[in-house]
């Protein structure tokens, strides 16, 4: 990971509205021209998750139903893959609500991937 990118992890919190730059694999044939294929995503940061390869979790959408829980649609970028991570909005979803998307988002997972989670690093 490049140090800018470790940095710029280091600022964020859950619940910020962030926009990611990375690069995308591609596929194609020997004939194409250029292999990068650039890749803004933007949503709110919930955390990094992966314990082999650590990916930005952002939720897209949420549809929070009456127990509490909510429903995320999300993006994983890959940390290795990513070139700039820019905050649009400091604490754009509170923090408690921050949690509960996470928490939502971690449920159903085993409880080692919950103990896996990292918000910095």
């Amino acid at each position: 990971m490049n140090r800018g990118v470790l940095r710029q992890l280091k600022a964020l919190q859950p619940g910020d509205l962030v926009c990611i730059a990375w690069f995308d694999a591609s596929v194609g044939s020997s004939r194409a021209g250029a292999i990068d294929v650039p890749v803004d995503s933007w949503g709110i940061y919930l955390g990094v998750l992966g314990e082999k390869n650590k990916h930005f979790i952002l939720a897209q959408n949420s549809f929070r139903y009456s127990n509490g829980l909510y429903d995320v649609d999300y993006t994983a970028v890959p940390v290795t893959w990513t070139t700039i991570v820019k905050v649009l909005g400091k604490a754009a979803v509170d923090p408690k609500t921050a949690k509960g998307l996470l928490d939502s988002f971690l449920a159903g997972r085993s409880r080692t991937l919950k103990r896996r989670i990292r918000n910095h690093g």
